[in-house]
């Protein structure tokens, strides 16, 4: 009888033990962002020996229909075989897509915003550890009615160099389904925006640099075969003042040099 016990409780224990490891491995799938892609990034400046920096985005987001609210994970990593130093890394939001926060780091003031951005973000790094990688929470929102894109340069400590730079890369969709309750947007995609009664919305292959005009266009980047050389845009998104609420210290020298 009491091996009887012991057998029902051990099935139980068992049972158990099961369930909290399903939970576990729910929950911890639950943050992840899905399959990465370092798509429409391209190496600017040559980095300090041993440093090989990168960034990804997810080849995958969903926008909600309603608030047009979306989350984007932005990862910068240390490929190579040394410690990287003080770096930072630059968020920022083009057309349709604007950034509205990124979890610990400081918002770009907009008169530092390149020509053709909406918003950005700037994440300092102390190092980054060879091999490592660090990942940012970015809440931002996408106007399907409009095409929208994403930058993430990767710069030294003062913004003198850009190490890497992914984009201005597009996230969109060639069928959007506006009656959904979300989008679904793939990276290195342009986006063929609709009016809510399902057809094209007017304008959307013309101009899409955004509201500002006269300044220096950003090259855009996207699939392999789309991609141009993006050592003009590191130089424009410096020029620019794309670095930050820390570049205004740097700024009046640097426009007077």
């Amino acid at each position: 009888m009491s091996s009887r016990r012991r057998t029902i409780a051990t099935g139980s224990l068992l049972t158990a033990s099961f369930s909290a490891v399903m939970i576990f491995s729910f929950s911890a799938g639950a943050d992840d962002p899905g399959p990465m892609s370092d798509k429409g990034g391209k190496a600017v400046d040559e980095a300090p020996a041993g440093v090989k920096l990168t960034t990804s985005l997810p080849e995958k987001i969903s926008v909600d229909n309603g608030s047009q609210e979306t989350a984007i994970t932005a990862t910068v990593k240390n490929g190579g075989t040394k410690e990287s130093g003080a770096v930072r890394l630059l968020v920022v939001g083009f057309d349709g897509l604007s950034v509205k926060s990124v979890k610990g780091c400081s918002e770009i003031a907009e008169k530092d915003l390149p020509e053709g951005s909406n918003s950005g973000f700037a994440c300092a790094i102390d190092s980054l550890a060879a091999g490592k990688s660090k990942s940012y929470a970015v809440d931002a929102t996408f106007d399907l009615k409009k095409e929208g894109k994403i930058c993430l340069p990767v710069q030294d400590a003062d913004g003198t160099k850009t190490f890497w730079q992914q984009g201005p890369v597009p996230f969109g969709a060639n069928n959007p389904s506006p009656n959904a309750p979300a989008t679904p947007l793939l990276l290195g995609t342009d986006n063929s925006p609709v009016t809510p009664g399902g057809d094209e919305a007017g304008g959307s292959s013309g101009d899409t640099s955004g509201d500002k005009s006269g300044g220096q266009e950003l090259p855009r980047t996207g699939p392999a075969e789309q991609m141009l050389p993006l050592g003009a845009a590191g130089a424009a998104l410096i020029s620019a003042g794309v670095a930050g609420l820390w570049w205004t210290q740097r700024r009046d020298g640097r426009s007077a040099a």
